[in-house]
């Protein structure tokens, strides 16, 4: 209990020097007012967003604003590292839930556009703010962010007045045609720039009329459509030997406005544009030419990963308290009954044992990757994973990874069935020795171990983020807080994630706990990698094929990677914290609920709501 005791302590400092450190460096050591906001838009709907005031911004020296926005399936906070940057060189800057992300409210199947998905809604906030220069308000979007910047375009041209001066698209296309097919300048005396990924997933391709793609992302800066960019909309017959450069501003008169026009065409993926110090440079080289920095700061002195540094110390702490809270608990008098450690672990002899262990982990890693790449290709499925369908499924990207996790877990159910018919029955298994049987009492009383310790971490989530506007993350990897109806959406959520994480955690504890090289850790160590091994090897093989060919493979749509890296590392901490739960407790299932709680409630917090 001291051991602990000590742990329990070091990750609430570490939790609280996360908060700090993230604090000082987003708000420039004070120089930088954080706000969170949440009003009603003229749309008619709630919007949550952070606002970013620097000290020399007034009603009587206005500053330059930029309204920034994550991409589809994610939250405001995924803007960090613009928004530090932009911050600290004097803009206004105002990260946004888009509608249907975050603490923002649903988006409406049928009005995907609303609002320019809030982006607009957000423009005509900043234009009401005395210390805004509402003739310097530019916008800008990572992936469907960047499509919220587009949808933005046509309601500022119908406007009485119009509110945009800047557009900075990342990792999505510009406009190039009107309705006929035109190449056309559909953003007029705007400046306007994009930041390309050479490597993405989705988007800067040419199509044949058949639909054929005719070049991979890397060769977009020679394609008709990006040298129409460039040329102002002009059709490509028209600037035909005139072949412009990425990284170099081109400037026109537009009726009599001087406008510019820029690409940033980067060596890097889709989501990795989002943690780029190259992309945050020239985002930053792209606002203070179009704009003008207040406080002028050299593009390459960015201080943003400091705060990822800090953030990334938060979701350490976070992990360790899901074993040490609910180990304190169990010196509670409510939860005491429970502290019944897990007997040695045995040491793994035999060839029947070692076979199914070693074999059983293989066949798992295999159903493991093979399901994940079937279940991308089943349409049922993807009909409700990306909303084509109206369903009674709020979160389709969490309903996926759910379906899949409870594949995965009723796959585990029958090996672990095999095992225990096969040998471990024979070998004088006890059900009820191991856990997997402890009985009522004890399953209902783990149940509650795990709840109140859900309640208990998230506690510290929401305490540190009201008193310090951060949370807890590295790159794709989010915890923060959330608001009442993610409840209601991780409840819909949490039985298939509990169809794999109670296998899960009775797999490695009860069926698969042995000494490896006379170490427990080993085995330990083992489990976490091989619950993680299948997406990994996804991964690699994804990324490996576009490195060499320019295109992902075939069949296998570049989002499903990009969704397993968050899980690449809940997998293997997942299975650590099983084990420490289990060896204080003997009860596989405690581990199990928290688990399926914890993962569910980061999934709906971190994803798309959309309603029919």
């Amino acid at each position: 209990m001291k051991r602990n005791g000590f742990w329990l302590v070091i990750a609430l400092v570490l939790a609280l020097v996360s908060a700090i450190g993230a604090s000082l460096v987003q708000t420039s050591a004070g120089a930088v007012t954080v706000k969170d906001l949440k009003w009603e838009t003229a749309s008619g709907r709630m919007m949550n967003a952070l606002l970013f005031t620097p000290e020399t911004a007034t009603a009587d020296s206005p500053a330059p604003a930029i309204v920034v926005s994550h991409g589809w399936w994610n939250n405001r906070e995924m803007q960090s590292a613009n928004y530090v940057e932009l911050a600290r060189r004097g803009y206004v800057v105002l990260s946004i839930d888009m509608y249907g992300h975050g603490n923002s409210d649903p988006l409406p199947a049928d009005e995907l556009m609303v609002g320019g998905t809030g982006m607009y809604d957000a423009v005509l906030l900043m234009a009401d703010l005395p210390y805004v220069d509402a003739d310097k308000i530019g916008i800008t979007g990572h992936s469907n962010g960047a499509r919220a910047a587009n949808f933005s375009i046509p309601l500022d041209d119908a406007a009485a007045e119009q509110l945009i001066a800047s557009v900075l698209l990342v990792d999505y296309d510009p406009i190039y045609t009107d309705a006929e097919g035109a190449y056309v300048n559909a953003y007029g005396t705007r400046d306007v720039g994009l930041i390309q990924a050479q490597y993405d997933e989705f988007f800067f391709r040419s199509y044949s009329p058949e639909g054929v793609p005719l070049t991979a992302p890397r060769d977009y800066l020679g394609t008709p459509n990006a040298q129409s960019f460039l040329h102002f909309g002009a059709a490509p017959d028209d600037i035909a030997g005139d072949v412009r450069e990425q990284g170099e501003v081109y400037t026109e008169s537009i009726d009599g406005t001087e406008a510019m026009r820029v690409i940033y065409s980067l060596p890097q993926t889709h989501p990795w544009t989002t943690i780029s110090s190259t992309a945050v440079g020239h985002l930053i080289d792209y606002f203070d030419e179009s704009l003008g920095a207040p406080t002028p700061v050299d593009a390459g002195n960015q201080i943003w990963q400091l705060k990822e540094f800090f953030t990334a110390l938060g979701l350490i702490a976070f992990g360790i308290l899901l074993v040490t809270v609910p180990r304190a608990l169990l010196g509670t008098p409510a939860f005491r009954a429970l502290a019944t450690p897990a007997a040695p672990a045995t040491a793994l002899s035999g060839r029947i044992p070692a076979i199914w262990f070693w074999g059983g982990m293989l066949v798992s890693v295999l159903i493991s990757g093979i399901s994940y790449v079937w279940l991308s290709q089943q349409l049922p499925v993807l009909g409700i994973t990306f909303n084509a369908v109206p369903s009674i499924v709020p979160q389709g990207s969490v309903f996926f990874i759910a379906v899949w996790a409870a594949i995965n877990g009723l796959a585990a159910m029958i090996i672990m069935a095999g095992a225990y018919l096969a040998f471990a029955k024979k070998g004088g298994m006890s059900l009820r020795d191991s856990g997997v049987l402890p009985g009522w009492r004890a399953f209902f009383h783990g149940i509650g171990l795990a709840l109140t310790t859900v309640v208990a971490v998230y506690a510290v989530v929401f305490v540190l983020d009201f008193l310090f506007k951060t949370d807890f993350r590295l790159w794709v990897i989010g915890v923060k807080w959330f608001s009442v109806d993610k409840i209601g959406l991780a409840l819909f959520v949490l039985p298939l994630f509990l169809i794999y994480f109670v296998a899960n955690s009775v797999a490695i504890n009860a069926f698969n706990r042995f000494t490896i090289a006379g170490r427990e850790w080993v085995n330990t160590a083992v489990l976490a990698v091989a619950n993680s091994l299948a997406p990994l090897v996804l991964v690699i093989a994804q990324y490996s094929v576009f490195a060499v060919s320019g295109e992902l493979i075939p069949g296998f749509g570049g989002i499903f990677s990009i969704w397993l890296f968050p899980v690449i590392v809940i997998l293997a901490v997942t299975a650590i914290v099983s084990r420490k739960l289990y060896r204080a407790t003997g009860n596989p299932y405690i581990a199990g609920f928290l688990n399926a709680a914890i993962v569910a409630l980061v999934s709906v917090s971190n994803s798309l709501v959309i309603t029919y």
